[in-house]
């Protein structure tokens, strides 16, 4: 059972890019440790294909190399919050049509290959910095959603998960900036995909 996870920082989170098998130290890893102990008789096979700063653009380019070459079982998909980040610290553009066509296709590359397909809802916590970006991550969440209902086999909603527990616990227990989890966050992350996982196991 081979498993592709692609994405940006939050799914790259430390790897080692210059080691093909490395999996950082963020949800991905967790995620490989209980899937192991929770199906000891399942050869896995994991691979981190996240990049830091990338948008959906980006990962749109890398899924014939990173997810269609690797023939995976399963992919699972978490893109998209720095198509907004990028637009309030770095002034970039941000169309929404544009990265809706760039999603599309990506995840329409996804389902050409064979795989199963995870898409992950990218989320933002509640924090000062980034309450300013809250309408138009609201609209990426949206288009995100409504694509990969079209697409995906299974849809993990993060940004729904994390406004509702972190209302609760404090938003500082899963994030410090309000985009890069917490390893309680990153365990949390880990748990709502393999809810996800276990449907093709």
């Amino acid at each position: 059972m081979k498993i592709v996870f692609i994405g940006d920082s939050i799914t790259e989170c430390g790897r080692d890019k210059a080691d093909p098998q490395s999996l950082g130290d963020g949800y991905v890893a967790i995620l490989r440790e209980k899937l192991k102990n929770l199906y000891e008789d399942v050869r896995f096979e994991f691979l981190n294909r996240g990049v830091s700063h990338d948008r959906v653009a980006d990962v749109q380019a890398r899924i014939q190399k990173d997810v269609a070459d690797e023939h995976p079982d399963i992919c699972v998909v978490l893109i998209g919050v720095n198509d907004v980040l990028r637009k309030y610290d770095a002034g970039a553009a941000l169309d929404f049509d544009a990265v809706a066509a760039s999603y599309e296709d990506a995840l329409k590359q996804v389902k050409a290959c064979g795989a199963k397909l995870i898409a992950v809802e990218p989320f933002l916590l509640d924090v000062p910095s980034k309450r300013r970006l809250r309408a138009d991550f609201n609209t990426l969440v949206h288009i995100i959603s409504g694509i990969a209902g079209q697409y995906a086999d299974a849809y993990v909603p993060l940004d729904e998960m994390f406004n509702g527990v972190s209302q609760s616990v404090g938003v500082a227990a899963y994030s410090a900036d309000g985009v890069h989890p917490t390893h309680r966050a990153s365990r949390l992350i880990a748990d709502n995909i393999i809810k996800k996982i276990k449907l093709f196991l």
